[in-house]
């Protein structure tokens, strides 16, 4: 766009959650999710030595030490934002996919110093919290990244790349052909956002060399966005390409931090590629390269020669639907071998390979996902992999040795866990929470042992508000699968009484509802409070089950998904309590379009809906996401016109709500206008609310008149127009 399971815990501390099951709580309400209490995690920043790590907490930066076991106050990033006294200057707004990664906090390899970006400028931070101020000047250093050896900071300003030498603080420029449409190191918009690619520069290891992606946009599809909120409405055009229409060209080039040409590698035409990963071989000897043809069926690991630009491929992955995008290649620095996740077996596992592309073992099999390569220890042969073994519901941290063999579940406490762990796994921090335990974070040895607890679970929301339990609910498809569902009852609720219901619906793929992790003062548990049902179910075609799980959406988007939403509201209505005459659906992004998709496909079933920021036809969404799933428009033109709603408008019969920003840089406006037109074409009431943001969400004060806009709305057309009670707005 994009649990079930009890285990005892080692180590584990039982939290009292008073609200809970505790109705004397308060109800939760709009007011009160809106300025709900948030613990944030701590997201540790390793030192290269893994035995310290820094990270940011309210206002300052702060180093855990993990011998003493003890943190301390670093620095204040406020006061190098104030040290740079950066001018007041009118800037001009461009459109910057938000899964660019460029990182502020960056360790020396000394572990001792840290290069930090504050403000547009570029400081050095020494171990007693002083700092030696690199730039001083009007220009944004665009994505800095400090050199493996920590003598040069490469940057990038205005589509051209520089690097500065810190002993000598002199500027090289290194290329100067980049233009608004002919992009140095700098990526697209469609690029981050489906292929979570947030860089387009990379440093060899060892500090002589530097790839960059060359991106040239001049094809792309110019969608006129504007500004409409000052005196003269302003064009803000953005380079968004739609399905079918051309993607950039993009070329890898390698050149010299001290200057002199780049060398190109010899890929050919990029036209119908997209180049998804790149990887310098520990010994910068080679370049290593994912490249995917333009529907996403066939990957092709290269290696690019520095010399002369050849490339040959080591290793292909092909399948008849997609192949998903991964962080999936982590080459050996001890060894000629590089570790690499597929799905070729249908569930993603690892597989060890010599870095001539022989398969030397597989070292994780069975019909669960590996869902991230966490660490890597070479000296003891073990790699830390975070997996849905223990449940589709949950993901824990398991260890399994280069040879393959038994493998160790590291994380112990029931739920959902985030690792950060050091390079070879000796130390990570681990944030975990479940359905019954808001999230906690942990310092944790690599295996297993629990060495401090670095945030406490945050029980404050649960103490004062009566969070309303979650229920796990297995819902059986026709074909056998097994769908796994969420149920939330009202505040109140009476088993013989009949009740509204609202699904809470995604529905796409890379994305899942249905979660065993802390829900807190949600907006599922304000509807819940305002007396519906809530229910939540993964239907085929949402993530982490595995491909067969996910392919039945292939070139018929919306089909499978409709009729897997049909089942569980059908189970649902079974249990006897809820009134199948008033059941709701609401969903942002895939979920606005499942919201709509719904109710044109089901409209005995479902009888209100609001929609977020839904795609409406998939002509109008981006090049690589919706090809990946649809193919070409031209090679599938009866899926595209099954699956667009604008085209099914004339089916509309419930009382639908779409809200939508007119500047939404992922699902454009133009969904939402056609949609608006295809329904008065087709005569067929409809609401709209529009908000003026230029993102994909409502953010800001403006998100309370969403929810009320949103909760009013379902009370209006399933509660036959009852008003909110005061506490309840």
């Amino acid at each position: 766009m994009r649990n079930a399971v009890c285990f005892l815990a080692l180590f584990f501390c039982p939290v009292a959650l008073p609200a809970a099951q505790n109705a004397a709580g308060k109800p939760v309400t709009i007011d009160a999710m809106l300025s709900a209490h948030h613990a944030w995690p701590i997201t540790p920043e390793w030192a290269p030595d893994g035995k310290s790590f820094a990270y940011q907490k309210q206002s300052s930066m702060y180093i855990y030490d993990v011998a003493s076991g003890k943190s301390k106050e670093w620095f204040q990033p406020q006061k190098l934002e104030q040290a740079a006294q950066r001018p007041v200057l009118p800037k001009e707004f461009g459109w910057t996919n938000r899964r660019v990664s460029s990182d502020s906090y960056q360790w020396f390899p000394n572990s001792k110093d840290m290069l930090v970006s504050a403000n547009g400028d570029l400081f050095v931070v020494h171990p007693n919290g002083g700092f030696d101020q690199i730039t001083k000047d009007d220009i944004d250093e665009e994505e800095p990244k400090l050199s493996p050896d920590g003598k040069q900071i490469l940057y990038r300003w205005k589509s051209n790349l520089y690097v500065i030498d810190l002993a000598t603080r002199q500027t090289r420029q290194l290329t100067n052909d980049g233009t608004p449409t002919l992009l140095n190191g700098k990526l697209d918009w469609v690029y981050p956002e489906e292929l979570d690619l947030g860089t387009a520069t990379w440093w060899s290891p060892d500090s002589r060399h530097i790839a960059y992606f060359q991106f040239n946009v001049k094809d792309e599809f110019v969608y006129p966005q504007t500004d409409l909120i000052g005196e003269r409405a302003l064009s803000e055009p953005e380079r968004y390409p739609q399905a079918g229409t051309p993607n950039a060209e993009v070329k890898l080039g390698v050149i010299s931090p001290e200057g002199g040409e780049t060398k190109w590698m010899d890929l050919g035409s990029t036209a119908d590629a997209l180049l998804a990963r790149v990887a310098w071989l520990p010994d910068s000897s080679e370049i290593a390269l994912e490249r995917f043809n333009r529907v996403q069926s066939k990957l092709d690991l290269l290696l690019c020669d520095l010399a002369n630009g050849s490339v040959h491929p080591i290793l292909h992955e092909s399948s008849k639907t997609w192949v998903n995008v991964a962080d999936n290649l982590f080459f050996l620095k001890s060894r000629p071998e590089f570790l690499w996740t597929s799905e070729r077996s249908g569930f993603r596992q690892i597989y060890r390979y010599s870095n001539k592309g022989e398969l030397l073992g597989q070292l994780t099999s069975g019909n669960w996902l590996v869902t991230a390569v966490s660490a890597i220890d070479e000296a003891k042969q073990r790699v830390y992999y975070m997996s849905t073994e223990a449940s589709p519901l949950e993901t824990q941290l398991y260890t399994v040795s280069f040879n393959g063999g038994e493998r160790t579940r590291v994380t112990k406490e029931e739920g959902s866990h985030t690792v950060h762990a050091n390079e070879d796994g000796s130390y990570f921090v681990d944030t975990y929470s479940s359905l019954k335990r808001p999230a906690e974070t942990l310092l944790k040895a690599g295996d297993g042992r629990q060495l401090a607890v670095l945030e406490p679970a945050d029980t404050k929301d649960a103490g004062e508000y009566d969070i309303l339990p979650s229920e796990i609910v297995q819902v059986k498809a026709p074909d056998g699968t097994i769908l796994y569902g969420r149920l939330i009852k009202p505040a109140g609720f009476q088993p013989d009484k009949k009740y509204p219901a609202i699904v809470s619906v995604y529905g796409g793929p890379h994305a899942r509802v249905v979660q065993n992790a802390w829900d807190g003062l949600s907006w599922d548990q304000v509807l819940a409070h305002r007396g519906y049902v809530v229910w939540m179910l993964d239907n085929r075609g949402s993530t982490d089950r595995g491909l067969a799980f996910e392919s039945p959406i292939y070139h018929e988007m919306g089909k499978v998904e409709v009729a897997d939403q049909r089942l569980g509201v059908e189970h649902l209505i079974g249990m006897g309590f809820v009134d199948p005459n008033r059941i709701g659906i609401t969903g942002w992004s895939y979920g606005g379009y499942m919201t709509i998709h719904s109710m044109l496909l089901a409209p005995d079933v479902f009888k209100v809906g609001v929609a977020g920021a839904p795609v409406t036809d998939w002509h109008n969404y981006d090049t690589i996401y919706t090809e990946r799933y649809m193919g070409l428009p031209q090679d599938n033109a009866r899926g595209y016109d099954a699956s667009s709603n604008v085209k099914n408008a004339g089916k509309l019969e419930g009382k639908l709500l779409i809200v939508h920003n007119i500047e939404d840089d992922n699902v454009l406006f133009q969904n939402t206008m056609q949609m608006a037109n295809a329904l008065e074409q087709a005569g067929r009431p409809f609401f709209m609310q529009i908000y003026p943001q230029k993102t994909h969400g409502v953010s800001g004060p403006l998100r309370k008149s969403l929810y009320e806009e949103m909760a009013n709305f379902f009370d209006a057309h399933l509660k036959g127009g009852s008003a909110p009670s005061e506490d309840q707005r």
